[in-house]
């Protein structure tokens, strides 16, 4: 089963020094159709004006990883943990028990551009912890990186759920396939760029829920990047 979101459905909110889209139910945006997709609850695309931010606030129980599209992004928690985070670089937030933090454009001149993905844990109640991973010197090499995972793979950072997030950079007419494991669950998501998901046309913000679809074949009709994510059979 191959289900689109067109990037064009997805909420929006715009707060004057944040434009953001909202991929699944989230804040304000309400749709019963759209409350995530296994463990995957959220995937926001936020645009930051320059000097602006998120004030001081707390979550709990969720896995929460920042992906960096343009820009910089600087954070500060409760735990003391502070740093900016660049282009090429992911940060990932367990929450677990509680956690406060805040996120910042620290740039007067430059918008800062993100996705930030919330991916509920295996089990509620662990402890906060913070990891932020700089890959292969800014950049992710091709044609798929794992960049969190339970377990760490190549290198990736580490969530508490047995779900893994790839990334693949693709050149136009340049090729990808994956195999999905029977019982799991997928969702492709195009940052950027124009691909051909299986004979299906995705642009950038389009998205794809799967289930049951043995083998992916993706195809770039222009240099494009998209995010994989392979989550746990549903509950």
């Amino acid at each position: 089963m191959i289900k689109i979101r067109a990037g064009k459905d997805r909420g929006h909110a715009d707060h004057g020094w944040l434009l953001a889209k909202h991929s699944f139910s989230f804040a304000a945006y309400h749709d019963p159709e759209e409350m995530g997709w296994g463990a995957l609850r959220v995937i926001n695309e936020d645009r930051v004006k320059p000097g602006k931010g998120f004030g001081m606030h707390g979550h709990r129980d969720m896995e929460i990883v920042t992906y960096i599209l343009a820009g910089v992004l600087e954070h500060r928690d409760s735990l003391g943990n502070g740093g900016v985070i660049r282009r090429g670089e992911v940060q990932r937030m367990s929450a677990g028990r509680g956690i406060l933090h805040s996120e910042f454009n620290p740039s007067v001149t430059e918008e800062t551009h993100l996705l930030q993905i919330w991916i509920e844990p295996a089990a509620p109640g662990g402890q906060a912890s913070y990891e932020q991973l700089a890959v292969a010197g800014g950049e992710i090499p091709g044609p798929w990186r794992c960049i969190a995972s339970p377990d760490g793979a190549q290198g990736s950072t580490t969530i508490g759920q047995d779900a893994h997030i790839h990334v693949c950079r693709l050149e136009p007419q340049e090729a990808a396939g994956r195999t999905q494991t029977p019982g799991r669950l997928g969702y492709l998501h195009v940052v950027r760029g124009r691909v051909r998901l299986n004979g299906i046309d995705l642009a950038g913000g389009d998205a794809a829920k799967l289930a049951d679809e043995p083998r992916l074949e993706i195809v770039a009709g222009e240099a494009s990047e998209i995010l994989y994510f392979d989550l746990p059979p549903p509950a």
